[in-house]
């Protein structure tokens, strides 16, 4: 694995025009369409822990009306990205470095639960699904596709959990995923530890665990990624102004 430091251009990108209230293409409602393009603007820093959000300018960006922007903030509220204010609108949702903390440690301790059961019944055609996932992730990392990395890193631990056969877990996993998404987005941030490389051969072990059906093993692996990720997140948040105290 290419070990050498990867530059991590701030995130600037804006969201694409999704259309005047026409449906857009692929058979999506325009509801999921403004939902999914502004998760990942707010996903990507695109705005700063505790600053509002900016309906007009979101308006113009996605090119759509009021009306449906509010509705998907109403998701996002609901998913813990943005807090809404009373006749106010919204702004994103801060965490302390202790939210941070105690968010990724459930995680962890979620994902390690889900390696341990997958290995005991994932399918062959699942493991090539992950494997699949996992080379067209790699090459989004020698391409510097931070976007498209992160879509694929976040469907391979989908997979795992999903692996597992357990709905009560898959329930409990889904309510804090999109929770942290934003967390586990800023990990890749960290120039100390060019922890986007480092991360890259902890899924090259998560992969090979899969394959030999390790639970125990790989059960520890995706516990111990989920630590190294708190520890990645909370350095390269500290460096700026959005991380508050504890």
């Amino acid at each position: 694995m290419n070990s050498a430091t990867v530059q991590h251009p701030a995130p600037q990108t804006e969201p694409t025009p999704v259309g005047n209230g026409a449906a857009p293409q692929g058979g999506n409602s325009l509801h999921d369409e403004v939902l999914v393009r502004l998760r990942d603007y707010i996903v990507e820093g695109n705005l700063e822990d505790g600053a509002r959000v900016p309906e007009r300018q979101l308006c113009d960006m996605l090119g759509i009306s009021r009306t449906p922007l509010r509705e998907a903030l109403k998701v996002l509220a609901a998913e813990g990205l943005i807090d809404l204010l009373p006749n106010r609108g919204a702004r994103i949702r801060r965490l302390t470095a202790q939210d941070i903390a105690e968010l990724l440690d459930v995680m962890g301790g979620l994902e390690a639960l889900a390696g341990r059961l997958a290995c005991e019944r994932i399918s062959d055609d699942e493991v090539a699904a992950i494997e699949h996932l996992h080379h067209q992730m790699y090459g989004c990392y020698l391409r510097r596709d931070l976007h498209g990395y992160f879509q694929c890193n976040q469907a391979i631990h989908h997979h795992i959990v999903a692996a597992a056969r357990n709905d009560t877990l898959t329930t409990s996993y889904a309510g804090f995923a999109n929770r942290i998404r934003r967390i586990r987005y800023a990990a890749n941030l960290d120039r100390k530890r060019d922890r986007w490389s480092e991360a890259m051969r902890e899924h090259e072990a998560i992969l090979d665990a899969l394959h030999r059906r390790a639970g125990a093993e790989l059960s520890d692996l995706l516990f111990q990624h989920l630590r190294n990720k708190q520890r990645a997140v909370i350095s390269h948040l500290t460096d700026g102004p959005t991380l508050q105290p504890d």
